[in-house]
């Protein structure tokens, strides 16, 4: 997979080149700013680009003007955004895009290597990879609303694995029950949801989340 890497920690960002070349990736540019972010994918376009939130000059939300600025001029990259922390706002913007292959992590998850190489293949393979805890508390914001009240416990659990980006056969397997029980729970989320037409897997956990947040 070709990856671009956007992170101004140099000690971060040299990390990550050395991981995912070790992992037999090719990192055809490692920038520290958002303007070298978008030079590069403009030279030469990636599969994925690993993007930070904050970057400079302001440290706010460079990173992710620039991810969205990404898909819109090319939609068929890749982003996978990294964030210190759960930042409501920007997770909500990358969630209710009509882009599929996007992905946000928190930073923390970066030292899980096995989880933040399978987020990155998720994104690469033009699924959805969102940090659990970011989804939890998209979920735990939005539990006061209907019709998501109406979803029963387990459509809940497995709606939010939906939104991590985890397959029907995953979640099966995830939550120990069969792929025909997880597709049944799929099938009455979207009932209640009143998403029952969405079609495509990675647009149809994106249009439920949307639905969550508004």
């Amino acid at each position: 997979m070709r990856v671009i890497l956007a992170e101004d920690s140099t000690l971060l960002r040299e990390g990550l080149l050395r991981l995912l070349t070790e992992e037999g990736h090719e990192v055809v540019a490692a920038v520290g700013d958002a303007a070298a972010l978008l030079e590069a994918v403009e030279r030469q376009p990636p599969d994925v680009a690993v993007v930070d939130v904050r970057m400079p000059p302001t440290h706010t939300d460079e990173g992710l003007r620039a991810a969205l600025e990404i898909r819109r001029r090319h939609p068929e990259v890749g982003v996978l955004v990294l964030s210190q922390y759960v930042e409501k706002r920007y997770a909500t913007e990358l969630l209710t895009g009509e882009s599929e292959a996007v992905g946000y992590l928190l930073k923390d998850r970066v030292a899980e290597v096995d989880e933040f190489l399978d987020a990155l293949e998720r994104v690469g393979a033009g699924r959805a990879a969102f940090d659990p805890e970011v989804v939890r508390r998209l979920l735990a914001r939005s539990s006061r609303t209907d019709p998501l009240s109406r979803l029963t416990a387990r459509e809940r659990e497995v709606l939010g694995e939906m939104a991590q980006g985890h397959t029907n056969a995953s979640i099966a397997a995830r939550l120990h029950v069969s792929r025909s029980a997880v597709e049944k729970h799929i099938n009455a989320i979207f009932d209640k949801l009143g998403l029952a037409g969405a079609t495509g897997y990675s647009r149809r956990v994106l249009a439920v989340l949307r639905y969550l947040d508004g």
